[in-house]
């Protein structure tokens, strides 16, 4: 049967009565690639107590730098009622520079995620202290990069129960040496003057930080062969075990040049495997213009599937997991590719918003040049018809997807326990948007919270999955991936009507496997490996 979309569920822009006031600054005339490509957020809860909190990453302008100007990331503080906190100043988050994108993580395993921004050099590790504040850790962790960094993710590749840090790099940038606007072949739109890049400047390399377990790193790109030496133009980050082999891999998202998958050979190195697992170009053999990345099971065969955005006159990109590290651009046949051509793709995830068992889509637009009409967009929602297609649904979600904005990156999870996942968007230029999903938990659900023992604490690269009657999902802790930014690490399952999970195994990095028997829907579960469930409380519906 081919699923329909849900007609009762629809979104509603909380940002304002939620109290974020937060605004995002850039140029508007976007005279030089570095001021269109900012624009990360995280969804992670930084003081336990429940509810997930939101971190917004701001940047700066070229004439804000030149004038040793500033502006201010913040971090709010989730009040469990529908309303948020500024405590960024008592936190000591907002001061981190040019900033892009940001990962979560427990990188000293003490059971308090950690953040890590990502910026036009340096950039920033900020250890939560568990006291509601941050300490910047970065220079004695040895992970400030100086180069233009983007996209980021925690991940434990050596499987030696720390979490390592993966880090893609953009361009070679210097405001002090800056390329002129709307001169040379590579400055050029249609026709029209913009902003230079990234083609025709300098790549720049990327980096894999080993944790040694003592509050430091070690650089070890060239060693573990992913320091990208040809310089291509990285943005998204997504880390996941794609070929099922025990070990997690490594995808990177390269604007206007072929897309990287690290394959991790379990020896503390990587093959990147881009062309022949199928992922680097699309199935026209062109290299694209990718920005966003995101992994699910959309067709539930067990396999997790990548999704990626890209730019314009060009389409978003679905790849099937085939199975033994290979994949198929399916992107016209699932119908996600013509809908996308007119329009600049970046934010991404796959998410169940109507809890129908199936993973849906959305996906974040916006153009990088002002000196077009579109410069600002509509975003997408793809419902999953439950036959390997999908059926774009937006406008039929309320009001936010009408509006056209400029937007970058996006973060997911359930911002009121309520059992559907919301969503928080970072746009350029102006205030973000928190879409509260109204509707979605009509159907039942579970989220399901991991703890490491063995493995890294957040549980990062564990493989879920959950048999509830007919309906066999899977998912996976991940950290990384959408534009720059940070889901919620917990694991949400959408599950229609069924009230019961007959069944629950995470395979832990480690190789432990835990089974959790015979469990009610609409719950937050807690598994803590080696123990099982520890904790289960009810949805707040």
């Amino acid at each position: 049967m081919i699923g329909t979309p849900a007609n009762d569920v629809h979104f509603v822009d909380i940002t304002d009565q939620a109290g974020i006031k937060f605004k995002h600054v850039s140029s508007p005339e976007k005279k030089y690639v570095v001021e269109s490509m900012s624009g990360g957020v995280a969804l992670f809860d930084y003081d336990h107590d429940g509810y997930l909190d939101i971190y917004l990453v701001n940047s700066l302008t070229v004439d804000m730098v030149k004038s040793k100007q500033k502006t201010r990331s913040a971090l709010y503080h989730n009040n469990g009622d529908g309303t948020f906190t500024d405590i960024t100043d008592k936190a000591g988050v907002g001061d981190i520079g040019w900033g892009m994108g940001v990962a979560i993580g427990d990188y000293n395993n003490d059971g308090w995620d950690d953040i890590y921004v990502t910026c036009l050099g340096p950039n920033h590790l900020l250890r939560n202290n568990g006291n509601g504040t941050f300490t910047d850790v970065t220079q004695k962790a040895g992970v400030g990069d100086p180069r233009w960094s983007t996209g980021a993710a925690f991940v434990d590749y050596d499987n030696d129960g720390k979490l390592d840090l993966f880090v893609s790099n953009y361009v070679d940038f210097d405001v002090n040496n800056l390329p002129e606007f709307g001169k040379g072949r590579t400055c050029q739109f249609k026709g029209i003057p913009v902003q230079c890049g990234p083609r025709g400047l300098k790549g720049a390399g990327d980096t894999l930080y080993h944790n040694n377990g003592d509050g430091t790193f070690t650089d070890v790109s060239k060693k573990a062969g992913v320091a990208d030496l040809d310089g291509y133009y990285g943005l998204g980050v997504i880390a996941s075990d794609f070929d099922d082999d025990g070990l997690v891999d490594i995808f990177v998202a390269n604007d206007s040049t072929p897309n990287f998958l690290y394959h991790n050979n379990g020896d503390g190195s990587f093959k990147e495997i881009g062309f022949p697992a199928g992922v680097a170009v699309n199935e026209n053999g062109s290299e694209q213009g990718s920005m966003g990345v995101t992994l699910g099971d959309y067709d539930h065969d067990g396999r997790l599937d990548l999704f990626i955005t890209n730019f314009d006159d060009d389409y978003n990109t679905l790849y099937h997991n085939d199975g033994k590290g290979s994949f198929t651009d399916v992107s016209y046949a699932a119908k996600v590719a013509a809908v996308s051509l007119p329009y600049v793709g970046w934010g991404t995830w796959f998410f169940d918003y109507d809890n129908d068992g199936w993973p849906d889509l959305l996906v974040i637009n916006g153009h990088v040049y002002p000196q077009l009409p579109t410069y600002r967009q509509r975003n997408f929602v793809h419902h999953n018809n439950h036959d390997g297609t999908f059926t774009e649904v937006g406008e039929q979600l309320g009001a936010p997807f009408l509006e056209k904005r400029t937007g970058r990156g996006a973060a997911f999870g359930d911002i009121d326990n309520d059992g559907d996942v919301d969503v928080v968007i970072n746009n350029l230029d102006g205030p973000p948007q928190l879409l509260r999903n109204d509707g979605g938990n009509a159907n039942n659900s579970i989220l399901i919270k991991t703890i490491g023992v063995k493995s890294n604490r957040d549980g990062s690269g564990a493989r879920v999955k959950i048999v509830s009657g007919d309906l066999t999902q899977i998912g996976e802790v991940c950290s990384g991936g959408s534009y720059l930014s940070q889901s919620d690490l917990r694991i949400h399952f959408g599950l229609e009507r069924r009230t019961k999970i007959d069944l629950i195994e995470v395979h832990w990095p480690s190789g432990v496997v835990d089974k959790v028997r015979n469990v009610g829907a609409n719950k937050i579960l807690t598994i803590k490996e080696g123990q099982g469930l520890v904790e289960q409380k009810d949805f707040k519906k």
